[in-house]
């Protein structure tokens, strides 16, 4: 596999230039890390904000992913699957690796110094499981969010 970082062209406001941004990563940048990124803009800090990227991204996002996200009240259909990119990993303050479902293009060949959480990549699953994968994220972001909160009163 074939891996090169662009650089990412999305132009960032005065404000958001002073946000700390949390990256979250996988290989298709359809499921996972997209109910992350949804996620951490539910349970947002002042002053921090989400993104989600993959190695090697889908066309689209998870149907799945889209329906069960909505039944939280999040809406992640306008969202699309991204490139990594080397502005993004320089411009994160946290970096989240989902999981691995394909060895040569895990996110960890590439980034380093990741939040490791190893969950269960939704393709292919029933909705169900989809579900299950959904609440796992949330609590891991509700984590991630705490602990973000107690860094920053420190």
């Amino acid at each position: 596999m074939k891996f090169s970082i662009g650089s990412h062209s999305k132009i960032k406001s005065r404000e958001q230039k002073t946000d700390k941004t949390i990256l979250f990563v996988c290989v298709e940048n359809s499921a996972r890390s997209q109910m992350a990124e949804g996620f951490f803009r539910k349970y947002v800090l002042k002053g921090h904000t989400s993104l989600s990227a993959g190695t090697r991204p889908s066309a689209e996002v998870n149907p799945l992913a889209v329906q069960v996200m909505g039944e939280f009240g999040i809406d992640i259909s306008k969202q699309k699957p991204k490139d990594l990119t080397e502005d993004m990993i320089r411009n994160s303050y946290k970096i989240v690796n989902m999981g691995c479902m394909e060895k040569e293009a895990c996110p960890a060949l590439f980034v380093h110094n990741l939040i490791h959480w190893n969950i269960e990549d939704p393709k292919g699953k029933q909705i169900e499981k989809v579900r299950d994968i959904r609440d796992e994220i949330e609590r891991k972001v509700r984590q991630l969010a705490a602990e973000i909160n107690k860094d920053n009163k420190q």
